[in-house]
């Protein structure tokens, strides 16, 4: 029965229009695509990729044709003359024809142009692999086994072995295709007895099988080069077995293939399966005894027992390579004899320790968020991060700093006219010296609120503080800005005297060169196609002004501008020439030089505070050489992207220059002001500690030994098992420099102990000395605590005070355990944060309220760094501590005398619990303990708590934001609870 003409006509119209609609769609992300990278001006790179990823699918799908369907069609055009049935009767092959030789054409077409589309986006892939081998840039060094340049296993020997996967996929699909054709029109019969063939499918056949065999020849060849990154040996590259059995092994099979390869031809011109199954039977057991058994009886019976003296030249190989891959090939161990007794040290003539930083970056995101946050539709990242300003007597400051980025519109408000168009950007940067805090324990900032006020914000001369690129996960994905709307939010505002006439809000409007024009029809139909949205096409606040913003992050938006390179988890923000720029690392990395050792760039990374996911993963985790090559930023009002070469010499750089030229700046364009805040990246020293953990050792058969090997100690302030401590940016003054340097620092300690092995540090500021590596190697014969046996040292002789730090509720939590070269030792700082208790929907904050000092088998215990290096230094310390006000005890000028009376209360309720327990301890420790003057002090001490939980329930909250609230859409800040230490004061009234 026959369908009438019309449904007949409707099948091949619903086939187009989804064709149509399926183009479209393409066609809006490939264009759109192209649109962003026009905005940022990164053309280049977009058309050099995609130019050279369709050039590559063009070649490798129309090879691939070539070559499987070149051998279809040369099967059916040699097949028998007499038909399928010359070797006998009929056969389940002629049903299989009959089936398929009506529509031969269509099957043919449209299975090789799915093979073209697989084959084509496979060899596309690899554009990477086509454009570093095009524009290999030598290293100028040979490596340690064939004496070749090392550009050969890192951009060629990798392209080869790409080929060779090429071309193997594509014989054996032709073999395997063309037996089909020659079965199917019989040009052989699988019957009894044996394979009945024609002479030209044996001969086809035969051709196909000895160019696979051939190939095979060329293959051994190569996998010789491909030794030097075995992990056969003790250690990667190749081991003794594997220059002494398996190169010649690989040499010889490589013979041997040829051999079996000419006898397959062979079988062109003699008749029957002899030659062609002597070569077969030739390769089989010659791979199996040459290239299997002799290398493991070689393994088995020379080497493992005499391993240590047979690897050695090769561990030495390895040693040398790896540092050299890493970059850890300067670093400088120097023998430390630390000072162990406090009593000897020579503190006064120290004053490096003045300006260690005291704020946790990793704790006090949720303080920022208290006292700056300022709306709810605000936040800061966790966590935060380091950099250093000058004060004003332009000394450098170790900085915590922070950007106030929107999440997005209020629940109520969360539609999407305000998701988009209103609610558009952060606004403000926040820092505090990470070396001191308020008389309450609080951040001191100098940048804050909105508009940004504070002396660092005057002296760097901030004049852009909105934020309309950031970190924030929960910002929207694209805004629409500019124009003449002016109802973008700028920030919160109150109106003054007369509250009636405000709005709650300052407006403004984007004017940047961001962004890509939405004011003609035609991209405001792409972009509602690429993001789904018919708001785009329909909002009437769009106009031809408009533009619109995405890929807002700061790492997707350098990854999208140079996917060659991999990126540091952690950018920050700092201010350059009056803007607020994000800044970057990023690397260069491979899994390709001869000799290094191979690891997880994961496991390498992984500690406590830190994502080791990379925004550009390698295509596996392993990898053996890391530089960091280039210095990123981004522009956090108007998104520019501007990549500035750092490691100028890299071969990797100077490959991918060349294939993308003039995307990356020399370093000589760098602005002054941005070399500032650049400083040493943290996922590359936290690699360069995990080599140099096991790679300080030099000498082979120590390395063998592996007894002076390291580990980095896990985080003893975070509660968790088996996850490292993380480095820390502080300025240290290492020994044998004449001031301290803003410096990357960590720990090591022995592979079986918990006492400190070395300790290492980075110079983090750019200049002569940056990037050396510096290790102070503790003397075997001393005992230096270890971070672990510190931070138990803290717990267990302070227990009592930390205890009392808790009371109502609070919570005691341990800042960063600093470690330091001081007075001819080495130093342990680290601040002791309580957070208050939730109330009133208040999220609980950490503020800072004691430090705690070790030197040796001492430790301290105070209010301020100061007092607490008095207690294990004695009167001496106060000659290099820094001028500090106690948490809880303020400034003259700021005690108003009607809020004098409950903060005395509370401090005195604080003093009888402290003396109390004083009292309770020096009974103890009597000999014998004297039991009835500890009874007494067990009273007084319990009338001296009920007195203070009393007194704290009474006494008032923490001050709030200084920030002016206003009307706005959201509520302000939730008032700050009551600290369970003692505050300076009565806090002012709200403004």
């Amino acid at each position: 029965m026959r369908l009438p003409r019309r449904p007949r006509l409707l099948l091949p119209v619903a086939i187009a229009l989804a064709a149509i609609v399926v183009v479209f769609f393409l066609f809006a992300g490939i264009f759109t695509d192209y649109l962003w990278y026009d905005s940022v001006d990164y053309t280049a790179v977009f058309s050099g990729v995609v130019v050279t990823q369709i050039l590559l699918f063009i070649v490798g799908a129309l090879l691939m044709v070539g070559i499987v369907g070149g051998n279809m069609l040369l099967a059916y055009r040699v097949r028998p003359m007499f038909g399928p049935g010359m070797f006998g009767g009929a056969s389940g092959a002629d049903r299989y024809r009959m089936a398929l030789d009506p529509h031969r054409k269509l099957i043919f077409l449209v299975g090789m142009a799915v093979l073209a589309l697989f084959s084509g986006s496979s060899i596309s892939g690899q554009w990477k692999t086509w454009l570093e081998f095009v524009n290999a840039t030598p290293f100028g060094e040979p490596d340690q086994l064939f004496k070749m340049d090392i550009s050969f296993f890192m951009f060629t020997y990798p392209f080869i072995r790409m080929v060779l996967n090429f071309l193997f996929v594509a014989v054996v699909l032709s073999a395997v295709m063309a037996a089909i054709v020659h079965y199917l029109y019989g040009g052989f019969r699988l019957q009894s007895p044996g394979v009945h063939a024609s002479r030209a499918a044996r001969v086809h056949l035969s051709v196909l099988l000895g160019v696979f065999v051939l190939l095979k020849a060329v293959a051994y060849w190569i996998d010789r080069y491909g030794l030097v990154f075995s992990d056969r040996g003790f250690v990667h590259g190749a081991s003794y077995t594997d220059v002494n059995a398996v190169l010649p092994a690989k040499t010889i099979l490589a013979i041997i293939a040829l051999i079996c390869a000419a006898l397959f031809f062979a079988g062109v011109v003699r008749p029957g399966g002899m030659l062609p199954g002597v070569g077969f039977g030739l390769l089989v057991l010659s791979a199996v005894l040459i290239g299997g058994v002799y290398p493991a009886l070689v393994e088995q019976f020379q080497v493992k027992p005499n391993q240590q003296g047979k690897e050695q030249l090769y561990i030495k190989r390895n040693i040398d390579a790896t540092r050299k891959a890493y970059g850890v090939e300067n670093s400088e161990v120097i023998n430390y004899a630390a000072q162990g007794d406090a009593s000897k040290a020579s503190v006064g003539a120290d004053s490096s320790i003045s300006g260690v930083r005291l704020l946790d970056p990793n704790l006090v995101a949720k303080t920022y968020q208290q006292k700056q946050r300022i709306r709810g539709y605000y936040d800061f990242h966790d966590p935060l991060d380091v950099d250093r300003y000058p004060d004003a007597d332009g000394t450098m400051r170790d900085t915590v700093v922070a950007v106030r980025e929107l999440t997005g519109p209020p629940p109520e408000q969360n539609n999407w006219i305000n998701r988009h168009l209103v609610y558009t950007h952060g606004y403000g940067f926040v820092a505090a010296p990470g070396n001191e805090v308020d008389s309450q324990g609080l951040p001191n900032f100098d940048a804050k609120d909105m508009p940004v006020t504070g002396s660092l914000a005057e002296r760097t001369g901030l004049k852009e503080s909105r934020i309309y690129f950031g970190e924030a996960p929960a910002a929207p994905e694209y805004v629409i800005v500019g124009g003449d709307r002016n109802q973008e939010l700028d920030y919160p505002e109150s109106g003054g005297a007369d509250q009636r006439n405000t709005t709650g809000q300052k407006n403004t409007t984007y004017t940047g060169k961001g962004g890509v024009p939405v004011g003609s029809f035609f991209n405001r139909m792409l972009y509602a196609a690429k993001y789904s949205e018919i708001n785009l096409l329909l909002s009437g606040d769009i106009n031809e002004k408009s533009k619109i913003l995405y890929e807002r992050n700061p790492q997707e938006r350098i990854a999208k501008v140079a996917p060659f390179l991999s990126l540091d988890n952690n950018p920050y923000p700092a201010i350059v020439d009056g803007r607020v720029v994000w800044i970057a690392d990023a690397y260069t990395t491979s899994n390709a030089y001869p000799y290094s050792q191979s690891k997880s760039l994961e496991a390498m990374t992984r500690d406590t505070v830190t994502d080791p996911r990379l925004v550009v993963p390698q295509p596996r985790d392993q990898i053996n050489y890391m530089r960091n090559s280039v210095k990123a930023t981004v522009d956090a009002y108007d998104g520019t992207v501007t990549l500035y070469a750092w490691d100028e010499k890299d071969p990797i750089l100077q490959t991918w220059r060349k294939a993308f030229p003039g995307v990356i700046k020399p370093q000589s364009e760098m602005p002054a002001q941005l070399k500032q805040h650049l400083r040493y990246p943290e996922a590359l020293f936290k690699v360069q500690r995990d080599v140099l953990s096991r790679y300080h050792i030099e000498d082979a058969s120590a390395f063998y030994s592996g007894q002076d090997f390291w580990n980095v100690p896990t985080d003893p302030s975070s509660g968790e098992r088996d996850i490292k401590q993380p480095p820390y940016y502080l300025s240290v003054k290492m020994p044998g420099t004449s001031a301290p340097s803003f410096s990357l620092t960590t720990t090591f300690v022995p592979r079986q102990g918990p006492n400190l092995a070395a300790f290492m540090a980075v110079d983090a500021t750019p200049g002569p000395d940056y990037g050396k590596l510096r290790i102070l190697r503790m003397p075997s014969n001393t005992t230096i605590p270890g971070p672990g046996q510190v931070q138990n040292n803290f717990q267990n002789k302070f227990s009592g005070e930390l205890n009392l730090l808790g009371i109502g509720g609070a919570k005691v939590r341990y800042g960063n355990l600093l470690t330091l070269p001081f007075a001819g030792g080495l130093v342990y700082i680290e601040p002791v944060y309580v957070e208050t208790a939730a109330s009133s929907g208040q999220e609980p904050y950490p503020i800072l309220r004691r430090v705690l000092v070790s030197y040796g088998d001492k430790v301290g215990f105070g209010d301020t760094l100061g007092d607490a290096l008095k207690q294990v230094f004695g009167d001496e310390a106060q000659q290099t501590a820094p001028t500090e006000n106690k948490p809880g005890e303020a400034k003259p000028e700021e005690t108003k005398p009607e809020e004098s009376k409950p903060a005395t209360e509370l401090t005195g309720a604080i003093n009888d619990v402290e003396e109390a327990y004083q009292k309770a301890q020096d009974a103890l420790a009597e000999n014998p303990p004297d039991w009835a003057a500890y009874g007494e002090a067990q009273k007084e001490l319990k009338e001296a708590l009920d007195k203070l939980k009393g007194t704290a329930a009474t006494a008032p909250s923490a001050p709030e934001s200084t920030a002016s609230p206003s009307p706005s859409p959201t509520s302000s800040a939730s008032p700050t609870p009551t600290p369970a230490v003692t505050p300076t004061a009565s806090p002012p009234p709200n403004s």
